[in-house]
């Protein structure tokens, strides 16, 4: 049998019909014990928080998805992050990443594991050199974004990877904004991958969740964490999460169009001051995601002429584009990061680092183009 693609991983991966019933969709084993018929003898399952079927089908169809040798589903993405975090760096560790980074993960490595003695290098630089500068023999950990959020900057991935094998580190990228469909950090020579699946992978904002995936040695010592601490999902999230995992290559294709249109055309309107979409010719890292992903993403942020009053006043005129946390669903939506996703950075690290009140992200969704459209025109107009 020919390998299959991506789509029929996405629907198949996994998700065989049930052994007992024939159900062709995987159901949602709503159990939080399994009955064994003697002690220490079952059918692979004992207690939901260790293994739950219909987690197991998300977490077979995720490592097909991203190419790994195992996944693991999560509560939610930084549930995820906290595990490969607390498995891989010790007291006197250092965790080396982008300056341009989410908000909740930069708040998890400055007051969780810096406390706890886990020292953290940003760089303002996106390049490979810039990651470089900051690597001290302490560092074990590169943890990359890319794009990034929110600013939607590219890293090569390849070159990353090379340098944190050459320095003795670890790679974990964060695929959350690019999905498995776009992009494979595994297949680039990354060591682990982590999604907030609530995004694109969920794909309909009614569920939370996260993943990480990677070499079965890897995700292993992180399962051990996982289920010793917690943090995994009910069978109805996974079952939420497979159900949305079905459509990610349609959805993406039609986000990535989207985002295509609606960043060319923000260029050309005077009150747009610039746009960051890794899709424009002239964003610094065009030539890398053009390398690296199947297409640009459904991601782009802008500023307005005028700053952060301007900003405020187009994020409260819209009506497609949903002013809300969060990013990767069907439905368009606008984020202020500086008082929303990123409030958590000090104010002088956010403006340092470009995210300060004048900034917009948008999460392009499948409305029709021309509706988005005229939505982020009339919210503009002055």
């Amino acid at each position: 049998m020919r390998d299959p693609g991506f789509s029929t991983r996405a629907i198949h991966a996994g998700q065989g019909p049930d052994p007992t019933t024939g159900a062709t969709v995987v159901p949602i084993y709503a159990t939080s014990t399994f009955t064994q018929s003697a002690p220490g003898q079952h059918k692979g399952y004992e207690y939901s928080r260790s293994g739950n079927p219909t987690r197991t089908a998300l977490e077979t169809c995720l490592a097909a998805l991203e190419g790994g040798e195992r996944g693991l589903a999560f509560a939610s993405g930084l549930a995820a992050t906290n595990s490969v975090l607390a498995t891989l760096l010790l007291p006197g560790d250092e965790i080396a990443a982008m300056a341009d980074l989410y908000g909740g993960t930069f708040r998890l490595i400055e007051r969780v594991f810096k406390p706890w003695g886990i020292g953290s290098r940003y760089t303002d630089e996106t390049s490979v050199d810039g990651l470089r500068k900051v690597l001290t023999p302490k560092t074990r950990l590169i943890w990359i974004e890319t794009p990034t959020n929110p600013l939607v900057q590219v890293l090569d991935i390849e070159a990353t990877a090379r340098l944190a094998k050459e320095h003795g580190a670890l790679l974990a990228v964060d695929n959350t904004f690019a999905s498995p469909y776009l992009q494979q950090p595994l297949a680039l020579g990354a060591d682990l991958v982590v999604h907030s699946t609530t995004k694109y992978i969920g794909g309909h904002s009614d569920v939370v969740g996260g993943a990480v995936v990677g070499r079965k040695e890897l995700v292993d010592r992180i399962q051990f964490h996982q289920n010793a601490a917690g943090g995994t999902p009910g069978p109805f999230d996974s079952y939420l999460t497979l159900r949305g995992v079905k459509t990610l290559a349609v959805r993406m294709d039609r986000h990535c169009a989207n985002a295509a249109e609606l960043a060319e055309w923000l260029t050309k309107q005077p009150q747009v001051e610039h746009v960051h979409y890794p899709g424009l010719p002239g964003h610094p890292g065009h030539a890398i995601a053009k390398r690296q992903m199947r297409a640009f993403g459904g991601m782009l942020s802008l500023r307005l002429h005028g700053g952060g009053e301007a900003a405020r006043r187009m994020a409260s005129r819209t009506h497609l584009f949903s002013l809300a946390e969060s990013l990767g669903g069907v439905e368009s939506l606008l984020c202020h990061p500086a008082t929303m996703t990123h409030a958590s950075i000090p104010l002088e690290v956010r403006a340092k680092r470009g995210v300060d009140d004048g900034l917009i992200r948008l999460s392009v969704g499948i409305e029709d183009v021309e509706d988005l459209r005229h939505d982020l025109a009339e919210a503009m107009r002055t």
